[in-house]
């Protein structure tokens, strides 16, 4: 048999391959990767697009009882003190519970100095918001007991009348 025209003799010895012939399943097998790799994608990207949740992945806010609440950040609701609004737990990696209530102005700061005896003296300056009068942010290198779930809280304080205060709490995971 003479060798194709354009084509190398029979150099190596080797199995002569015809001109035109191809070897189609390395790319067969190249494709087939390419799908196996992107098809996963597009179905996360169009979940996504489709998703009428603000929170696709999940972690959305929930109700949980206050005590739940306030207990991750080592903390009990005080004395005469009642909820405003619901309590609520956020989390997809990280855990985010909040609570708000209100209680007697008198007992705000023994409540802290009681929940929270190794924390620093509540700030009343630089709380962010212009309406807070007191807040605390603490971490275990300020303040946070051991045992406790949280990484971080941040208490904020609104003296609303000259008996009532509403007491925004927050504690979280880093």
């Amino acid at each position: 048999m003479r060798p194709a025209r354009g084509t190398a003799g029979n150099t190596g010895g080797g199995e002569e391959v015809p001109r035109g012939r191809t070897r189609w399943w390395p790319t067969a097998v190249l494709v087939a990767l390419a799908a196996l790799v992107l098809l996963p994608v597009l179905i996360v990207l169009v979940s996504f697009v489709a998703s009428d949740s603000e929170y696709p992945l999940g972690g959305g806010p929930e109700q949980r009882p206050c005590a739940e609440a306030l207990g991750f950040g080592g903390a009990a609701l005080p004395d005469g003190a009642e909820p405003v609004g619901a309590c609520t737990m956020q989390g997809w990696q990280d855990v985010h519970y909040s609570a708000a209530f209100r209680m007697p102005r008198a007992g705000v700061a023994e409540w802290l100095a009681h929940t929270y005896p190794d924390a620093p003296e509540p700030e009343t300056e630089f709380c962010g918001d212009a309406a807070v009068d007191l807040c605390l942010d603490l971490d275990y290198a300020q303040g946070l007991p051991d045992g406790v779930d949280a990484h971080a809280v941040q208490v904020s304080v609104e003296y609303e009348d000259t008996g009532t205060a509403l007491v925004r709490f927050a504690a979280f995971t880093l």
